[in-house]
């Protein structure tokens, strides 16, 4: 079912994608109560707007921009790469990729919840080989469709264990780029508490550790939604310091900043995870640990 809706949805245009997705984002800001009440209150603790009328206006965008996201992903997945990197029409900041690549040093791309971020990696993967990480769903035809949907030219996929951590340090010892989602919220035992928007929330610490491990260049990028479904806009920018999870939040807030229309507001950022501050072996130490074979790495 899911994989004729891919395919179904591939032969529309984008901007009847962004069209559907933006009346699907506008029905669940009617009816789902839980998550409108959840995006105004991230929206309010950012501090990013004047006051609470303009809070819900931007919470009903970001609704919105939610049901586009939703819809283009499977759009996306439906899609080869090469009929979607002409849909990236503008790429701000490529120039740190090539000075990058000059250098023969690796690449941590950090990219948010923020506009599409399935694009970035694809239009990356047509250029040079980049390794992303994803958290397997429990489903296995999900975890099929994610693969094939994302797994295109040069972009691997690696799974959020050890097995998909070290795969992504041999990828940055290789001079090559990996891809993280730095604001998912990680499993227990996977992160350490840091000041989001001023509130503590559970923040991963695997972006950390590979960036001390590894020497790479964090480099934050998104993709931004243009007009009428116009397209896409990349941004990429370098991020100086992530040694600690209170600094990649940081860089996090700040891309935010630029476009919060296109946040995933309704997102429990300040979910409490269960057993959170309890002491147990998580990705981060995997990162440093760097397992001796394949075999101990599933361990």
């Amino acid at each position: 079912m899911l994989g004729f809706l891919c395919k179904a949805l591939a032969c529309l245009p984008l901007k009847w994608i962004h069209y559907f997705g933006a009346a699907l984002g506008y029905g669940a800001y009617l009816v789902d109560r839980k998550g409108n009440r959840t995006a105004l209150n991230n929206i309010l603790q950012s501090g990013l707007t004047a006051d609470t009328s303009h809070a819900r206006h931007l919470m009903k965008a970001s609704r919105m921009s939610a049901g586009k996201a939703l819809i283009e992903t499977f759009f996306i997945w439906g899609q080869p790469a090469a009929k979607l990197v002409p849909l990236v029409k503008e790429v701000h900041g490529w120039q740190l990729v090539e000075d990058v690549q000059k250098n023969g040093k690796g690449i941590i791309f950090l990219t948010p919840h923020l506009g599409c971020f399935e694009i970035t990696s694809i239009y990356y993967g047509m250029h040079q080989p980049i390794t992303v990480l994803y958290r397997p769903p429990k489903l296995r035809i999900l975890k099929n469709m994610i693969i094939s949907g994302r797994q295109k030219e040069q972009v691997t996929m690696a799974p959020a264990n050890a097995a998909g951590v070290k795969k992504l340090l041999q990828a940055l010892k290789a001079g090559q780029a990996i891809g993280i989602l730095p604001d998912q919220i990680p499993k227990r035992g996977e992160g350490e508490w840091a000041p989001f928007f001023g509130k503590q929330a559970y923040t991963m610490g695997l972006a950390s550790k590979l960036a001390q491990k590894s020497d790479a260049t964090i480099i934050m990028a998104f993709g931004e939604r243009l007009p009428d479904g116009a397209g896409y806009a990349i941004h990429l920018s370098e991020i100086s310091d992530i040694s600690t999870p209170a600094l990649l939040n940081k860089a996090v807030e700040q891309q935010i900043a630029r476009c919060p229309d296109q946040y995933l507001w309704q997102y429990d950022r300040y979910k409490q995870r269960r057993y959170a501050l309890q002491k147990k072996p998580y990705l981060a130490d995997a990162a440093t640990a760097e397992p001796s074979s394949e075999k101990d790495s599933q361990k």
